[in-house]
Parts: C-alpha cells; structure tokens; sequence
C-alpha cells in the first residue's frame, strides 16, 4: 500500500502570486498591506541556539524555523503542508518512508538543499559526540537503529535514513509509527550544512558563517538583548515572502515589555499575569488568548541521589494535592489557563483527558488528604519540611511559585525557599538534578499525545524527576504501534498521578498584546504554535 501527501492536498498553504504583492495588496485576502514589514516581538531570555540539532527552547525553536526548514511545515490550524519535501510514500506496512524533495530548495550559498543534508543533520543528531538535548527525539520517531547509534553500540551510519538520491530521502521506523509524518515538522530534524560547520566548528552559527535554507537569514545577534532575521533571497518561495525583517528583544520583565510595547516598540508582546482582563477591556482589538498545546509543571528530583523525603510518595502526593490549581488559573495568572490534573492537556489531538482520583476532588478534601500522608510522613507544622523551589527568572513564575509557597505553608507547614536562576543556569541545574522541586514547563513537539508522556518515560533526555516504572515504559512502547492508544495514555496518566514524579497545575493559554495591523495572520487555531514570520503580514492602516 502507498500513501502520499500532495502539495495540493495539503490544506492551506497560501499560493501567493507576486503581481498581487507588487501591487501591495494580499493576493488571496485582498487586503491593503502596509509598506513597511518589519515584525518585532519580545522573548523572555536568550535563546539556547539556533543550530537546529542544540537548540532545546521553544524562542530558540521559533527563530530556527525562520532560519531552516524541514521536510513538512504547518499551516495556520496546525496541518502538515509542504517544506522542502513535496510529498512521500510508505510500503505495505507503513515502516519505510520515502519523501520526494523539492528540486528549487536552496542553501542561502546558493548550494542545492539534498536528502544527504538530512541525512548528515538525523545522523548527527543521534551521535552521542554531539551531545544533543534531543538525541532522544530520534527514539520518539522510531528511527531504526537510533538507539543502538545513540548509545554508541552502532555507527551512525546505522541510523535508519538514507539518500536514494539527491531528491529522495529513504526513513526506515523500527514498527509502523501512526504519527510519524507529524514529528518531521521539529526543529532538531531539520538539515543543517555539514560544510559550513566543518569550516567553523561551534562558531558555524554566527551571523558572519551561517548558512540556512529556510525563507530568512541571520543578519545580527547580540546575545542577551537582539537577534534579527532578514529575508533570503535564495529561498525557494521568497517571492511569496510578505515580511521582510524580523527582530526578536530579549526583555526579561514582563511589565517592562508591556510598556514598550504601548508605546510602539513592539508587535506582540505576552500579557503580564494577571492583567488579561483589564487589558481585553481596554484593548479588545490586541489583547488575545487561546489554548495552547503546553502543560505547566513542577518536576520533582526522584533520582537516586535525591533527598529521602522526596523518594516518599506520601510527600509528593501531599505537595500535590495541596496546590489550589483554580487560584493559580483564576486569582494568580488570569490569562485563560485550564487547572491541570494530568500532564496531557485536552488540546491534544485525538486525546480524552482520563479522570484521575484527585482532580474530582474539592479542594478541602484534597488538603485533608495532604495533611495526612504529610503527616503519616512524619512532618507536619510542629516537624515541617523544608524545601527548595527553584525557576527560572520571570515575573510570571515569580507569582505562581509564591502562591504555592503560601498554599504549601497553609495546608501542611512546608516551609519554603525561592530561588530564581537565570535560564541557561537554570536548565543545567535541572537537568543535572541539582535540585529538590523545579518550575517546568513543555510544549507539544507534535500533536499527539506521546509528545508529554514520553517525557515519564525512563530513558527520556527531559526526564528531569529521573523517575523510572517499567510499566509504564511498556506501556508507552506498546502505544507507538496501537491504532488505538488512549488506553495505554489513560493507564500512564493514572500512574504518574498516584506516583507523582510530577506536578500537574495549569494547561496554558496563548495570552497576548498583538498589532492589529498583524493579529489577522496569526495562526491562533494552531494549538502548537508553531509560528513562520513567512505566513505572517502587516495591513496597512
């Protein structure tokens, strides 16, 4: 049996024609746009990287997919629609995929894009020489061999990918995998060019080296304050290209952010905690909100060099239980966050959000259930525990982790210490386990639901609690080849919440001030938020 995806049948990827943009209106919506399209926006902190096999953040994901580009992009609503691959085939048994490459792609050098640059950029990933935060992505797409290779037992050369020819990319999956057409839309399977990195080495990423295929280049960078992207001319769909130069501020307080943003420094900037329903008031024509394919988490160190108390799931299940999620969504963050329960949020695809024992819970209840497990822990307000809760500076964070302080104060005792990290400093620390209870945070890399849940399984590279239960890992093994998964999903939801490795408290919401010269090409239906400043326009006023 072959299946293959068509440009087009790929939903809504726009066909823009260049007289109409040289006329300056839209070509397919008509509208009158404006001469100057630039779009400047605000991130939190500076970016990990924008070599697309490093890169682990979601702005440094948001800039790559500007400066690469994949085998498959999406549209506004989240549908796959043709990269540098236009379509692909698979046997029988869906365990070999073949993708037909464009022939106009192009490296911003002028080189043909090819399927070895592919090859070279899948290989390197899963080479545990270059120490990628993502190795294990290679796993969640079922590459064949990639755990052999990424434990160093097999040559890369192993990995299940190979170039038929220039435009024909081979992928070979251990076992049919339903979704797997959805994971190639990541930024660490992006290609990268293995001669500009041979001639610079780490440096290959610099605005002076780099090379990129995708509709811009990185023209400035200036760590900690500003990075900017401007159109590449040798971009197979640059004449469809509608902003020219793209300018990311790194502001690291949100109110800050807000007030240069009022006075017309930015496009869009995140709405402060808090300030939602003032500002849909104020500003219904920019203030905007809707679901978001992310969970907001505590991850709890459960390693074998944890603290002992924290190896007592009494301690965990009670530091649960006792956060009040509906204050954290209504009172603290107001933006249109979802109280969290289970990992997954219901904005997954095809997912049905199990009902686990303590979401049908009232709060009261679920701190008297707290206060005695802490208390058949041996702790309680004459003997409290004390703990270390450490996130990553923002504003944001700041409130939510002092209400549950207070929360964890109120119902059990628990006394707390608050410690902000700058992020780099921060990701280290937790993914070195060098912590008691972390903020985490994870948005889809795809949307299915094994995107959250392979982050519990034990051989996961975001698996910061190192927590470990071999049924788990079964169970999210034998999902890859169900046609139907959602039990296995169902049972490792239900598992994680009796264990509590993690900490459930809010889905996340889009929650933004935006232009209204720019709102109207925001893709706000795609709940993964994979944005490309290529899609996006400014109208004129």
């Amino acid at each position: 049996m072959t299946y293959s995806i068509k440009a087009a049948l790929l939903g809504s990827a726009l066909a823009l024609a260049s007289p109409a943009l040289a006329a300056g209106t839209h070509p397919v919506t008509g509208e009158k746009l404006a001469d100057e399209q630039t779009f400047t926006y605000r991130v939190l902190d500076e970016h990990t990287s924008v070599d697309p096999q490093i890169v682990e953040d979601v702005s440094g994901s948001e800039i790559v997919r500007d400066l690469f580009e994949g085998l498959y992009n999406q549209d506004k609503d989240g549908n796959l629609v043709p990269g540098v691959a236009e379509s692909h085939t698979t046997n029988d048994d869906k365990t070999v995929y073949t993708f037909t490459l464009r022939k106009d792609a192009k490296w911003s050098d002028g080189k043909s894009v090819t399927a070895g640059d592919f090859v070279y950029a899948w290989q390197r990933l899963a080479d545990p020489a270059t120490a990628s935060e993502y190795q294990w992505y290679m796993e969640v797409m079922n590459i064949k061999n990639a755990g052999a290779v990424m434990s160093g037992d097999a040559p890369v050369t192993d990995l299940g990918v190979k170039a038929i020819d220039d435009h024909t990319l081979e992928v070979t999956l251990e076992s049919s995998l339903p979704y797997f057409a959805l994971t190639t839309t990541h930024t660490s399977t992006f290609p990268t060019p293995k001669w500009a990195i041979d001639a610079h080495g780490a440096d290959w990423i610099k605005p002076a080296n780099i090379v990129v295929n995708g509709a811009y280049k990185l023209t400035e960078h200036v760590a900690n304050e500003r990075l900017v992207r401007e159109r590449n001319d040798m971009y197979w769909d640059n004449g469809n290209t509608i902003i020219d130069k793209v300018v990311s501020l790194v502001i690291n307080d949100e109110n800050v952010a807000l007030t240069r943003y009022m006075a017309g420094e930015l496009d869009r900037t995140e709405i402060p905690a808090g300030q939602y329903p003032s500002l849909s008031q104020s500003n219904p024509d920019e203030a905007t909100a809707f679901p978001r394919l992310c969970s907001y988490y505590y991850t709890i160190n459960v390693s074998d060099n944890a603290p002992e108390f924290l190896k007592d799931v009494r301690v965990r299940q009670a530091l649960s239980y006792a956060i009040n999620r509906d204050i954290i969504v209504d009172k603290v963050l107001q933006g249109g966050q979802t109280p969290a329960y289970t990992f997954t949020p219901g904005a997954t695809a095809n997912f049905a959000v199990p009902s686990v024992d303590y979401s049908g819970w009232t709060q009261a209840e679920r701190n008297e259930k707290a206060a005695a497990l802490m208390s058949e822990a041996g702790y309680d307000k004459s003997n409290p525990l004390d703990i270390t809760l450490i996130y990553n500076t923002s504003e944001a964070h700041k409130k939510v982790a002092i209400a549950v302080s207070q929360m964890w104060k109120q119902a059990l005792g628990v006394k707390v210490t608050l410690e902000n990290q700058e992020w780099k400093t921060f990701l280290n620390t937790r993914g070195e386990q060098n912590y008691e209870i972390a903020r985490a945070g994870w948005c889809g890399d795809y949307n299915e639901a094994s995107t959250f849940l392979d982050l519990v399984q034990s051989g996961s590279g975001y698996n910061d609690a190192k927590y470990a239960n071999d049924m788990v890992d079964g169970l999210l093994k034998d999902a890859k080849t169900m046609d139907n998964p959602q039990p296995n999903y169902t049972k490792v939801e239900e598992i994680i919440a009796a264990d509590m490795p993690i900490i459930p408290i809010y889905h996340y919401a889009g929650s933004f001030m935006i232009k209204p010269d720019l709102i109207g090409s925001w893709p706000v239906k795609n709940v993964e938020q994979n944005w490309y400043s290529k899609d996006l326009y400014k109208v004129a006023e």
